[in-house]
């Protein structure tokens, strides 16, 4: 049997995509599809922004690609615009969320080692997702996810999310503990939004403990939630925040921000990266930080979300069929009580793009944040008589 040459890590659907504009993505026949998925929470200004695409084609004309070697002007402008809006001292930059998760656990490491911890150990979620790589993977809450990678990384120590005396718990019984890495909202299992409060406490803990806080922010950031990030729904400052996605609407970048003694941990030499933070990348992002704060994008995810939420709880609230409809911003799921994987291929037919996950039991929505509001009306109606038809409560029209 010859194999294909792309190697067979997706399950794809029949469908190619040729161009996009806004909210709206167009196939290779054609057709064109709602996107409500945004490349799973990247493009959150949508297709073919003209101040991305400006900023792409201008840079591409003058110069892709340096060195780390080598001072890199628009790195430094990036990473001044996400220290001020964050609050942080510095940043990393990489190419993706694994990546910038990667220094995460790289620093929590380090910081262990600085205190005289041989074994040092990172408090992660259950359920959680932080990215393929191997360390990464380990932090992962998925046991399908890792199923096949042994031997997992060492040095994390698992707990439920949203579950504060479980960390107490484990602060009682192990001394190698130097971190939590926690996601503010966890997107791939299943839009779980924890209760007022958690990230205080949490705040709370590893200032009692002298560890570091380290947010996930890798599909929360940017926006995406009603904040440029989501710990700012809170009134606690991490130590090390990561994010991707969305931060430079589908060109590859990751970034870890650190603060306070997180911040002085890497050294030349320490840690490094071929591409990340390149000029392209930068200028890519740094049109996007610019257009979501000059259009207030964060507060139109904000309100645009409780509209989403408000209105698939009228239309699907009280179905036996349903669970919970919960979202944070423009991260929407709709909470199955059985599995749906086919919902996504079912809507696909109708003309919108999403994914189920959660074990696939939630529909999960992460429209563009320059959605409007016309197209959320379509959103809400096509996936709500969607799923009607899905469960057998009505008849598809």
């Amino acid at each position: 049997m010859s194999l294909q040459p792309l190697m067979n890590t997706y399950n794809r659907l029949s469908v190619a995509f040729d161009h996009g504009e806004g909210a709206w993505i167009y196939d290779t026949d054609g057709n064109k599809y709602l996107d409500a998925l945004c490349g799973i929470a990247v493009t959150g200004l949508g297709h073919a922004h003209p101040a991305v695409t400006k900023a792409i084609s201008d840079q591409a004309g003058r110069l892709i690609h340096c060195s780390n070697l080598y001072t890199v002007p628009l790195q430094e402008q990036l990473a001044e615009k996400l220290t001020t809006l964050s609050g942080m001292d510095n940043v990393f930059f990489g190419n993706s969320g694994a990546e910038a998760n990667e220094a995460a656990i790289k620093l929590a490491r380090r910081y262990g080692h600085s205190k005289g911890v041989d074994c040092p150990t990172i408090i992660v979620m259950e359920n959680s997702f932080h990215g393929r790589t191997l360390a990464t993977l380990s932090a992962t809450g998925n046991r399908a996810t890792q199923a096949g990678f042994e031997p997992l990384v060492a040095g994390f120590v698992r707990v439920p999310y949203d579950d504060v005396e479980a960390v107490r718990q484990v602060a009682e019984k192990n001394t190698n503990v130097v971190a939590i890495l926690v996601e503010p909202v966890q997107g791939e299992g299943g839009v779980h939004i924890p209760a007022e409060g958690y990230l205080k406490q949490l705040r709370e803990i590893c200032d009692q403990q002298e560890w570091l806080l380290m947010l996930d922010e890798v599909q929360t950031g940017n926006g995406r939630t009603g904040r440029y990030f989501a710990f700012q729904h809170s009134d606690i400052m991490p130590d090390v925040v990561t994010t991707a996605k969305g931060l430079a609407n589908g060109v590859p970048i990751g970034a870890c921000l650190a603060r306070g003694e997180a911040a002085k941990l890497f050294t030349p030499g320490t840690h490094g990266t071929t591409f990340g933070g390149n000029p392209l990348a930068c200028a890519a992002a740094l049109a996007v930080v610019d257009t979501i704060s000059a259009e207030n994008l964060c507060q139109r995810a904000e309100e645009l979300g409780n509209y989403l939420v408000e209105q698939f709880r009228v239309q699907l609230g009280d179905a036996p069929y349903i669970r919970e409809v919960r979202g944070k911003g423009l991260m929407i799921g709709i909470e199955l009580t059985e599995a749906g994987t086919e919902l996504a291929v079912l809507a696909k037919v109708k003309g919108v793009l999403l994914n189920v996950t959660g074990g696939g039991r939630v529909v999960r929505l992460l429209p563009p944040l320059i959605m409007s509001q016309s197209e959320a009306d379509l959103l809400i109606n096509t996936v709500s008589q969607l799923i009607r038809v899905y469960a057998g409560d009505e008849r598809d029209s």
